[in-house]
């Protein structure tokens, strides 16, 4: 009888070991968007295995989810695929219970982030920042002179972005990070609808096109860094990214980031748990633990992105606290909008004039 039990003990020794070995999170995130050693200290602190995939467009995270059984746990979309991928039923209602970290969110950012998740039922806000210009100062002072920077005219106007274009202009891969800011320029609102404005934002970035040297969502980053081009339009993380590695390699590159005095595009990057992840439990674990505000501050230090967490403010380092292309002053969070989700009509607009002026045809 006691060989028995002791058979019986060391069985479900093994299987509640097995069991534990076998915790999982599937995480599916945007490339160089979180400090490797906040996953390793999750794993163990929990036993939870990270699973960790990454992407550098919208479009591919909703194309998989709505394709539904992604194997994904948690994704992290921005603002208006938010909104969309909750109208189609794609993401499970947050049990907040299992998230009391959420006291460590910034009022600010989760109240703007509602206009896409209202009541903040489905998504707990990242990261967030600005889409805007980044720049080699040296190479754009010496071909433009003595002019302002912080504009959209600098790649929006074909006389100036055709005398760019011989150093080089990069620009995002995605239209709903564009077309925001394009309309702002144009003096229409930014988060029009209408197909006459989305032609004319379209007509507009087809007009410069040609100056434009390839369109990628994370290809700016090294290329700013490495002095390989002198303008990209993108997000202001990877902006301060490519300043911190070409300070790092000291190549006499100065990377600048501007956000134009037109207005610019600010967006939120939030968890968000898919209707079928199959680790449900996991995924609040491991959201409640980035809420940290130690851990929050770890993956903004290491990113350069402003945190949706204001607890961590206290931990980040005061160069990303006082740099205003991270964190923005009163005046410049005035000039700063948020796009919703296209209706299916301008999607489809969008999506054209997009290929229009990606292929030039």
């Amino acid at each position: 009888m006691f060989r028995l039990l002791a058979s019986v003990a060391l069985t479900l020794s093994l299987v509640t070991a097995a069991t534990a070995q076998e915790r999982v999170v599937n995480v599916y995130n945007w490339s160089d968007y979180v400090d490797p050693k906040a996953l390793d200290e999750f794993t163990k602190q929990t036993g939870i295995k990270v699973v960790y995939d990454t992407y550098d467009n919208n479009e591919i995270v909703e194309t998989k989810l709505l394709a539904g059984k992604s194997g994904y746990d948690i994704v992290v979309p921005s603002g208006p695929f938010v909104q969309r991928l909750i109208g189609a039923k794609v993401f499970q209602r947050l049990d907040k219970a299992k998230l009391p970290n959420l006291a460590n969110q910034w009022p600010e950012v989760t109240q703007r982030l509602a206009v896409f998740d209202p009541g903040n039922q489905y998504a707990v806000n990242y990261m967030w920042g600005t889409t805007g210009i980044g720049i080699n100062v040296k190479k754009v002072k010496e071909i433009l002179g003595d002019v302002p920077l912080n504009t959209w005219d600098l790649v929006m106007k074909p006389e100036m972005s055709s005398k760019l274009k011989a150093c080089g202009i990069y620009m995002l891969d995605s239209p709903e990070d564009l077309f925001p800011g394009v309309m702002a320029y144009l003096g229409l609102n930014p988060d029009s609808k209408r197909i006459e404005d989305l032609n004319k934002a379209g007509d507009a970035l087809f007009r410069i096109r040609g100056n434009i040297q390839k369109f990628h969502s994370s290809e700016y980053i090294n290329a700013l860094a490495n002095g390989d081009i002198c303008v990209a339009v993108g997000y202001s993380g990877d902006m301060i990214q490519a300043k911190n590695r070409a300070e790092e390699a000291k190549n006499g590159v100065e990377v600048g980031y501007v956000i134009p005095r037109e207005g610019a595009l600010m967006w939120f990057d939030s968890f968000a748990i898919p209707a079928d992840a199959k680790n449900a439990a996991e995924a609040h674990e491991f959201i409640n633990f980035m809420l940290r505000p130690e851990i929050a501050a770890m993956n903004t230090n290491f990113v350069s992105y402003a945190s949706g967490n204001l607890a961590a403010k206290q931990h980040i380092d005061k160069a990303i606290l006082d740099n205003p292309g991270i964190y923005p002053d009163e005046a410049t969070m005035k000039r700063l909008f948020t796009n919703t989700a296209y209706d299916e009509r301008s999607q489809r607009t969008v999506t054209r004039l997009w290929t229009r002026v990606k292929t030039g045809r």
